[in-house]
């Protein structure tokens, strides 16, 4: 067999790929899984992202118009009077766009595992059967773990943090995601809260199941109320090359995941935009270059990232103070965008007394908003 483009990986960026070449272009799509979903997701996507990108509007779960922030002892809100962002089904999400992808042409794969490259082919096997599949251009979407990765020689220098979440019953403001930030509950990560419903939520946080234990007792959610529970990884940092030769790869397996809130669906879809221009002009050259907006994005948050490592839960009280003043919130609540942090802390930067009190508080994160 012999394809134009052979797509490794039907998740959610997989598949979305898949969309955008598919009746243009001779696509396949290899997934090792039997059915699509199953991965530990909060799948919260903002609502520009979301529909700038044409995602199906039928894995919509619920819509957040707002969020509260909660430190050890204090909370401040920011609102709006639409929706801002929405909670996806993520099972729904890779269904649709699958489905999508096979009305325009391509093939799919399913409960196929990708065993490597020999010869400019690709090797399959599926149940006992193994065989090969040739293609002008192949894509690792296959995840954090990607085998595509491993068989071109790309290089990690990133954090990897072990995730967990349940969807859990109890009392939630259905329209208002809840971050909590404080290290006596998780030192390595925030902690969230995103709900279904008024009655069911998804709970989570990276670092330790004890982490998670901490929070549901302090969130007062019962350990016998959780209806689901899951469990991954992800890798905070880079990942390269993106392209070599006529192999790329794109989202989980290319380490395109927000370093602040570890989310990686709206910018592996965007760059698998960025990347589906290079197929079809035939040159993966100018794939990672074009993906410069994203790569700004991520190096921002790792800077990010690095100032919560070294801040104390003091130096967050103190940040706090800051981001729950009236000023503050008014310039969130105007310019904040869901997928563009560096946007939004740009936005505070450009107020001269916010600007002050962070340089109080702390100068390293003053250098990584300009």
């Amino acid at each position: 067999m012999r394809y134009d483009v052979l797509i490794i990986g039907g998740g959610p960026v997989g598949n979305y790929l898949a969309k955008l070449l598919a009746g243009k272009l001779d696509v396949a799509v290899v997934e090792k899984k039997r059915s699509f979903g199953g991965k530990a997701c909060t799948g919260i996507i903002g609502r520009e992202s979301f529909e700038r990108l044409g995602f199906p509007e039928e894995a919509v779960l619920n819509s957040l118009r707002g969020a509260v922030f909660r430190s050890r002892i204090q909370s401040f809100e920011i609102a709006r009077k639409s929706a801002q962002a929405y909670i996806v089904d993520r099972k729904t999400l890779e269904r649709k766009l699958a489905e999508e992808a096979v009305k325009r042409g391509a093939d799919y794969f399913i409960g196929t595992t990708f065993t490597g490259f020999r010869g400019g082919r690709a090797r399959l096997q599926h149940l006992k059967e193994t065989f090969e599949v040739s293609a002008d251009f192949y894509v690792g979407a296959d995840g954090i773990a990607s085998t595509v990765a491993r068989e071109i020689g790309a290089k990690s220098n990133a954090e990897f943090l072990k995730g967990f979440e349940v969807e859990v019953v109890g009392e939630f403001r259905r329209d208002f995601v809840e971050v909590w930030v404080n290290k006596d509950l998780n030192a390595e990560f925030f902690c969230w809260v995103a709900p279904l419903s008024d009655e069911v939520a998804r709970v989570g946080t990276l670092g330790s199941l004890e982490a998670l234990n901490r929070f549901l007792r302090a969130r007062g959610l019962r350990p016998t109320s959780i209806l689901e529970f899951k469990a991954g990884t992800v890798g905070l940092g880079w990942r390269g090359p993106w392209a070599k030769d006529n192999v790329a790869l794109v989202g989980d397996a290319a380490l395109q995941i927000k370093p602040t809130t570890a989310g990686g669906i709206v910018f592996g879809a965007i760059c698998a935009h960025h990347l589906a221009r290079a197929i079809l002009s035939g040159d993966l050259s100018t794939y990672e270059a074009s993906c410069s907006q994203i790569k700004r994005q991520i190096s921002f948050g790792l800077k990010v990232r690095k100032v919560f490592k070294g801040l104390s839960q003091e130096g967050i009280e103190r940040l706090f103070e800051v981001f729950s003043s009236e000023e503050a919130r008014k310039v969130i609540e105007e310019q904040a965008d869901f997928d563009d942090h560096l946007r939004t802390f740009k936005a505070i930067a450009k107020r001269p007394r916010l600007l002050a009190s962070l340089l109080r508080i702390s100068p390293s994160l003053i250098r990584a908003l300009i």
